[in-house]
């Protein structure tokens, strides 16, 4: 009996098989959709300190060998959901620059009434084989434009976690103004920082900070190598750091700790 049931499951198992095969995909033709992409944007926001002439600036690339048969960059406005057509793309790679006034025209506000921390979404609308692909939504803030100047200089930290206070400095590399060295971290607490200094990068879109595990002074309270690792945001209208810092040595860790910078 039970050399008969078997049977009878790897049959039901084969007709099965053979059944979905045959069925059509109600979703239709598998793979077909365009993916469009948006490379090189910069600046990635809409400066509130000068919004008349502000604007955003990148490259919409699709697929080589794609087909396409109709493209266009739709907004909203603080998650209105208005999907305006903000513009029309008829060949690729397009270069696309958007102004915060045009874009604000076209979504009925008006540019006297946009505020720092205000929202625009665009998305890429690209049709073909009469099938419509929705981008990934590009997100640009109102918020003040990354200047080196705001990030850098004479910094204030504070950590009531690590129970530290004191002056530190910021300065940002020759070559690229979204790496910023931090030096003064362990100087403060009377540590000689032989192996610094920190190194923070800054995402040129999001402000978004990344850190890298980075040990910066050899001899710490009688420890080894002291490194910081962690992430955080800079407000680029204050130039403002706030920060999560796990902080190790060799022999352990005294797990994350926050920290704010502020400018002297």
């Amino acid at each position: 009996m039970k050399k008969f049931k078997i049977l009878g499951f790897i049959v039901i198992l084969m007709m099965y098989s053979i059944s979905c095969e045959e069925l059509p995909d109600p979703a239709g033709e598998r793979g077909v959709a365009v993916v469009p992409g948006i490379t090189g944007l910069n600046p990635g926001v809409f400066d509130v300190n000068d919004l008349e002439n502000s604007f955003v600036h990148f490259t919409v690339v699709i697929p080589e060998g794609a087909s396409v048969t109709g493209a266009k960059l739709v907004g909203s406005y603080n998650n209105n959901h208005a999907d305006v057509t903000i513009t029309e793309l008829t060949s690729f790679p397009a270069v696309v620059t958007i102004t915060s006034a045009d874009a604000a025209q076209k979504l009925g506000i008006a540019v006297a009434d946009l505020e720092r921390g205000d929202v625009f979404d665009f998305e890429l609308l690209v049709t073909s084989g009469g099938r419509t692909t929705r981008s990934t939504p590009l997100v640009i803030p109102v918020a003040c434009v990354y200047t080196v100047s705001m990030s850098t200089g004479s910094y204030h930290s504070i950590s009531a976690d690590w129970n530290s206070e004191g002056d530190i400095t910021l300065t940002s590399d020759p070559l690229d103004p979204y790496k910023i060295y931090v030096s003064g971290l362990e100087e403060m607490e009377g540590l000689t920082e032989d192996l610094g200094p920190l190194v923070m990068y800054i995402d040129p879109v999001t402000y978004a900070v990344t850190v890298p595990r980075k040990a910066i002074a050899s001899d710490a309270f009688g420890y080894h190598n002291i490194a910081y690792e962690g992430s955080g945001t800079f407000s680029s209208c204050e130039g403002t750091y706030t920060m999560t810092f796990e902080i190790s040595v060799d022999e352990g860790s005294w797990g994350t700790n926050g920290f704010i910078f502020t400018r002297n």
